[in-house]
């Protein structure tokens, strides 16, 4: 809900596109329950009613409040969303969107009951023909009422899921916003806080309630605030933002952890799910493209989203179609045969080289997801009727960066890769040496931060401390004077691969805190060159051992082998730590494969 003075502010939903008008209708297959938070514009400087007198911002409202977006609130009617209407901003400085709850659980039709009898009284109260001070006054006590009744009222016993953010950004650049949660009556209060990115387009943020229970009692009243970090001129357009409790079996297909595991690769079956009709059985003259489905694999490549297929048809006559479509390059290493597409989920998994839990599979015959279903539990498997929504679930709301943009590239050339090395005759290490592979180092930096933090959240195989760093604490290390960071970019002579890696080192000790590498880099002696140059970089110039952290798990402990070979030894180990070290009296290794270009000077490793 929002303020009462947004209702006679109204704008055509004509201004917004019909793509995304259909983004903000997505949540109503996802949401069972729903709280009911009573937003309003609010000032992150504020001191009234003093301020009212004395800034030269203050703008007044109706109710004599201060107007804090330009032109106000207006709303958007909607339907067919989980509220009856978006709200587009125009944010001035100092300008926050703020409110108090409480974790009342509300089911879609009791919320808009609300929403509509809150938009009734509002209107009411505005068209009252009573004196601009009184009318002043009724206004001022329509919205106190509204945030004691959202206070007051009782939470529920079970926590939900998640706390939405829904939010279309018209403009070519994406926009910061700070979202802040923290009790009303702990004090000092602690507070949860987390940077939301606005990138261009329409964004779905999801934050579990999980993550925020840590920091804030949600059973106690609460209030939270967005605050864009270039308000300025910043205009956004607003759907839900609201804790929200899923159905069932959308609650069953996210991670353990209670937050979503994003998908890596959708695996699609053809028949009656990328097109209508049977090939075999209609011919390609008779089939029809699904354009709506086309999109989301487009939208999902776009986010860095591989896609593959598994399909019961003859590879020849399926491969034809899809290129007389022009879609034949979306889908990475396609498996079209008669076999069980268990067998087609298994292959896929290991040419793409990631795990088969970061897969989903789509398919219209409840046999083949179920047959997928028991050979692999942790597999998503959606059915073909609910593939139009896809672009919604938690498991595609991945950040958006430049590699992710490049990614069906980056694997199509490794592709290539693969195809001459099969070819290439000679030893393994002269294979590499004329593949003139580089590295480039950098600090970690605002430029470079959103795909580290990405890595984090998919990196598995080559994590080697299994930390997944959230943006604020990525925030806090750039800041340390106390610590090294290396962000790794990697190319060779068929490509980039882009942002492929990061260390973080205690200089202090010195001490390889946490090392992660893509898994695109595997088996290329590039994290072998990286750890003999930072050993050089640290042990040498004043001879000291090199500590690295090393933290085993059964996904990277073969990739983990490279600091036995390098010639690090485990010195400790608690709680499944190990606590490496390179003495320094032992010889540095070099291979001379790859070139390193860190600290203005190029080293051969």
């Amino acid at each position: 809900m929002y303020e009462s003075e947004i209702n006679d502010r109204l704008e055509s939903i004509d201004t917004v596109p019909p793509g995304t008008i259909k983004r903000f209708e997505e949540l109503t297959s996802l949401v069972e329950f729903r709280t009911a938070l009573p937003w309003g514009e609010h000032c992150t400087e504020c001191a009234w009613p003093t301020c009212y007198t004395t800034c030269e911002l203050y703008d007044r409202r109706e109710d004599g409040g201060c107007r804090l977006f330009i032109d106000g609130m207006t709303r958007i009617d909607i339907d067919e969303v989980v509220r009856p209407y978006l709200l587009k901003l125009r944010f001035k400085r100092w300008a926050k969107l703020w409110t108090v709850g409480n974790l009342a659980r509300y089911s879609r039709q009791e919320s808009l009951r609300k929403e509509k009898r809150n938009m009734m009284i509002g209107a009411l109260a505005r068209s009252a023909p009573l004196p601009r001070q009184l009318k002043s006054k009724v206004l001022g006590k329509v919205s106190y009422l509204r945030r004691c009744e959202a206070e007051r009222a009782s939470p529920a016993d079970i926590p939900p899921d998640y706390f939405l953010i829904e939010c279309y950004n018209p403009s070519d650049r994406p926009f910061n916003l700070t979202l802040s949660i923290r009790s009303r009556h702990e004090m000092p209060a602690r507070a949860f806080q987390r940077v939301v990115q606005a990138v261009s387009g329409f964004h779905i943020e999801y934050i579990a309630v999980s993550d925020i229970l840590q920091l804030v009692d949600l059973m106690q009243p609460f209030e939270v605030e967005i605050v864009p970090n270039e308000a300025d001129d910043t205009v956004l357009y607003f759907g839900f933002m609201d804790f929200a409790w899923l159905y069932p079996e959308q609650k069953a297909k996210t991670h353990s952890t209670g937050s979503p595991k994003p998908w890596k690769c959708i695996v699609w079956d053809l028949d009656n799910t990328l097109w209508h009709g049977t090939l075999i059985e209609d011919g390609r003259e008779r089939l029809t493209l699904r354009h709506d489905l086309v999109e989301v694999i487009k939208e999902t490549d776009r986010r860095g989203i591989l896609h593959s297929i598994a399909s019961k048809n003859n590879y020849a006559d399926a491969v034809q179609v899809l290129q007389l479509w022009g879609i034949d390059k979306y889908f990475l290493y396609p498996q079209i045969s008669w076999d069980p597409k268990s067998k087609a989920i298994t292959t896929i998994a290991q040419l793409l080289n990631i795990g088969v839990d970061s897969l989903a599979f789509v398919d219209d015959q409840p046999f083949e997801r179920e047959e997928v279903r028991s050979a692999f539990p942790n597999v998503a498997v959606v059915d073909t009727a609910e593939a139009g929504r896809l672009l919604s679930r938690p498991e595609c709301q991945v950040p958006i960066t430049e590699e992710s943009q490049q990614r069906r590239l980056m694997y199509q050339q490794e592709k290539e890769r693969k195809v001459v090395q099969e070819s290439f005759e000679g030893d393994y290490a002269k294979f590499l040496r004329e593949c003139r592979i580089e590295v480039a180092l950098a600090k970690l930096s605002g430029e470079n931060l959103e795909r580290v933090y990405e890595l984090a959240q998919r990196t598995n195989q080559m994590n080697f401390s299994g930390s997944r760093y959230p943006r604020e604490q990525l925030a806090e290390i750039q800041q340390s004077q106390d610590h090294e960071t290396f962000v790794i970019r990697c190319a060779d002579r068929f490509g980039s691969y882009g942002i492929v890696g990061f260390a973080l080192v205690d200089i202090r000790e010195p001490r390889l805190m946490d090392l992660m590498f893509s898994c695109r880099i595997q088996g290329k002696r590039v994290e072998h060159a990286f750890l003999a140059y930072l050993i050089e970089k640290y042990s040498i110039p004043e001879r000291r051992d090199f500590f690295a952290n090393y933290r085993k798990t059964t996904k990277n402990e073969k990739p983990g082998k490279m600091f036995e070979e390098i010639g690090f030894e485990c010195v400790a180990e608690r709680d499944g730590l190990l606590s490496l070290k390179y003495p320094k009296t032992r010889l540095i290794s070099k291979e001379n494969i790859i070139s390193i270009h860190g600290d203005e000077k190029e080293v051969e490793v």
